[in-house]
């Protein structure tokens, strides 16, 4: 991790190496993010940034031959297969080739979205991840995890495949509603109970300039929890092991969206995700009563749910059992035995699992 004039850049390594570059006004950084073979450039982004992606366009438009935007549906309506055949459409209407470049510019499912189109398009063209959300700059954009969602569950289609740069420009946060930063903050969250407790240091000394992305608090967490991934998926890249710590929270998470039928804002489910691994981490035995009521302090801070319905349950552990993460029908979840101290507990008694969701139910 390097850093100059308030500038950060965080080397993500392994199959592929890149940056992820986290400051203030870094647009002008794109051109060399792209690489100078590259002749057309595609942008895909939704409405919400639709005057960031005209300017953006603007500015590139001198360096190379064609750019163009692609523009989807906004969060996760942007991740269905009828939505990555109309950018095909475009690509395949432009004459792309492998010496041009996608652009993702958007949150978490637009990145996702853009990720999946570029690895899928001649079976790879360059990739610059540009996310504008807070969900987007510590989690979707880094990793090289793209997906689509289907009927019977989110991200159950997608691949691996590392984008060449991402560029995490902070000063796109500063219109964002409140509401979209405290979501986004769910993974902040995440990354200071897995691995890096000062996350939940700076949050709890001060919420407020912890949340506001003009202070250097809010640089800060985001760019510690930008270094969690980076670590992560430079040792594991293709979730072999030390990968699945990531989804501390996911399990039920992504079962409680796909109950909402994904009108719900990620983080929101994560939250609750959390609080239910952290329940689970104690009934088996290792994380304290303290751990456990941090993990209540923080995501009420952060203004997040702690809570869901009794009645839905059964819904919930059938979605579960659907979940790309479990094994041979067997459900797996991140639990700690400390704070940044995870582990994966597989082969969980259906009794225990109800039982801490008891603990969470409303």
């Amino acid at each position: 991790m390097s850093n100059s004039a308030s500038v950060t850049e965080i080397a993500v390594t392994g199959e592929t190496n890149y940056t992820v570059t986290v400051g203030r006004d870094l647009f002008d950084r794109v051109p060399e993010a792209l690489g100078p073979r590259v002749s057309k450039v595609l942008i895909v982004h939704t409405s919400t940034v639709g005057k960031l992606a005209d300017d953006l366009r603007t500015s590139l438009q001198g360096h190379y031959g064609e750019v163009m935007l692609a523009e989807v549906p906004d969060a996760e309506s942007a991740k269905r297969i009828e939505v990555a055949a109309f950018c095909w459409q475009i690509l395949g209407q432009a004459d792309f080739t492998r010496s041009d470049a996608i652009i993702g510019l958007g949150g978490g499912a637009v990145t996702d979205l853009a990720g999946f189109v570029a690895a899928t398009w001649l079976r790879g063209v360059r990739l610059v991840q540009i996310p504008t959300t807070v969900l987007g700059m510590v989690d979707a954009a880094v990793g090289g995890k793209t997906g689509l969602n289907t009927a019977e569950g989110k991200n159950l289609v997608g691949a691996f495949y590392p984008p060449a740069a991402v560029i995490c420009d902070i000063a796109v946060l500063d219109t964002l509603p409140k509401n979209e930063i405290l979501a986004g903050f769910a993974e902040v969250a995440k990354c200071g109970f897995i691995a890096e407790p000062e996350i939940l240091d700076i949050i709890e000394a001060d919420v407020d300039r912890a949340t506001d992305p003009t202070t250097p608090e809010f640089q800060r967490v985001v760019e510690l929890s930008i270094g969690v991934k980076a670590r992560v998926v430079s040792e594991d890249f293709k979730e072999g092991g030390l990968r699945e710590i990531l989804n501390y929270g996911h399990t039920l998470g992504h079962a409680i969206e796909h109950a909402e039928r994904y009108q719900w804002r990620h983080g929101v489910a994560i939250s609750i995700g959390m609080v239910y691994a952290a329940e689970l981490g104690r009934m088996a035995g290792a994380l304290s009563d303290e751990a456990v009521e941090r993990h209540r302090r923080v995501l009420t801070l952060l203004g997040l749910p702690l809570d869901y319905p009794a009645g839905r349950w059964p819904g919930l552990l059938a979605a579960m059992q659907r979940d790309k993460k479990a094994r041979a029908g067997m459900l797996r979840f991140i639990v700690l035995d400390d704070l940044a101290k995870p582990r994966v507990l597989a082969g969980v008694d259906e009794s225990m699992l109800q039982f801490a969701y008891q603990e969470i139910a409303s």
